[in-house]
C-alpha cells in the first residue's frame, strides 16, 4: 500500500471508530502524524485528498475539521465527476436514474402531505404548453428535485440530485420537433402527482419509469440516427457533442 493511500485509511479508522466525529477539528500536523506513524507530507497528502472528497475540510489559518458527513456533502464529489462525462454517456446516467427515481417516488406516495401535493400542483401551474422550452425545461427539473426531496431518504435524495447535470443536459437535448412534447410531459407530471395524491406508490413508481424511459428512448433513437448517417461529429476537443440543434429544449 502506498503512504499516502496507509495514511488515508490511518484516518478513515480515527472517523469510522469515532475517534474523530463530524465537526471535530483534527489534532496539530506533527501531533496527529506522531499518533499515526506517519511523516507530515504523508499526512499533508493524505489531508489534501480527503478533503477533495469533501470528508475533510481545511480552513486555512483555522485547522482542519471533519465535516459534517452528511450524504449531501459527501455525495457532492459524485455530482462533480458525473460534470465531467460526455454527453454520450447520459444514457447510462437515464438508465441509473430509471431504476432510483421510481423508488423514490414510491416512497412519496406512501406518505405525501395534502400541503406536498399542493406545491407540487402549484408547480406545474406555473408552465403551459405555450411556454418558453427553457423555461418548461427548469420546471421539469424542479419538479423532480421537489418530489424526490420528499422522499426521506437523504443518501437517495443525494444520489438523484448528483444526476441532475447530465439529466438537464437530457432535457435541453431533447427537441421541439414534437410538438405534443411540452403538453405530454406535463400530462405525465400530473399523472404522478395524481398518484401521489392518491397514495397509490406501485401506480406512481410505474408512471415514472414510463416518463423517465420515454427520454431514453428518444435519446437512443438520436444516438442510432446518427450512427446510421456515420456518427457524430468530434469536436476539437475530441468530446461528442450533444444532438443537433434541432433536436434541443424538450423536457424531460
Amino acid at each position: 500500500m502506498a503512504v499516502t493511500d496507509e495514511a488515508i485509511e490511518k484516518i478513515k479508522e480515527m472517523i469510522v471508530a469515532g475517534r474523530l466525529r463530524p465537526g471535530d477539528r483534527l489534532p496539530k500536523e506533527d501531533e496527529l502524524a506522531a499518533r499515526l506513524g506517519l511523516s507530515r507530507s504523508s499526512l499533508r497528502e493524505a489531508v489534501r485528498a480527503l478533503s477533495l472528497v469533501r470528508i475533510l475540510d481545511v480552513r486555512q489559518g483555522d485547522g482542519t475539521y471533519v465535516t459534517s458527513l452528511s450524504p449531501a456533502v459527501l455525495l457532492d464529489a459524485v455530482s462533480f465527476v458525473v460534470d465531467f462525462h460526455r454527453d454520450d454517456s447520459v444514457l447510462n446516467f437515464l438508465e441509473v436514474r430509471r431504476v432510483l427515481e421510481p423508488y423514490a417516488v414510491s416512497l412519496v406516495a406512501r406518505s405525501a402531505t395534502p400541503e406536498q401535493v399542493a406545491e407540487l400542483r402549484r408547480l406545474l401551474d406555473e408552465v403551459t404548453p405555450s411556454s418558453p422550452p427553457e423555461r418548461f425545461v427548469e420546471n421539469d427539473r424542479e419538479f423532480h428535485r421537489r418530489v424526490n426531496s420528499f422522499c426521506g431518504n437523504a443518501v437517495l435524495i443525494s444520489l438523484l440530485d448528483s444526476l441532475s447535470g447530465p439529466m438537464h443536459r437530457a432535457r435541453v437535448w431533447r427537441g421541439v420537433t414534437d410538438p405534443n412534447a411540452l403538453e405530454r410531459t406535463r400530462a405525465e407530471h400530473l399523472a404522478i402527482v395524481d398518484a401521489l395524491e392518491a397514495h397509490q406508490p406501485d401506480i406512481a413508481a410505474a408512471r415514472a419509469v414510463v416518463h423517465i424511459a420515454g427520454v431514453e428512448e428518444w435519446l437512443r433513437r438520436v444516438q442510432a440516427s446518427e450512427v446510421a448517417v456515420g456518427g457524430p461529429h468530434r469536436r476539437a476537443d475530441g468530446a461528442t457533442p450533444g444532438p443537433p440543434a434541432s433536436a434541443r429544449a424538450r423536457p424531460a
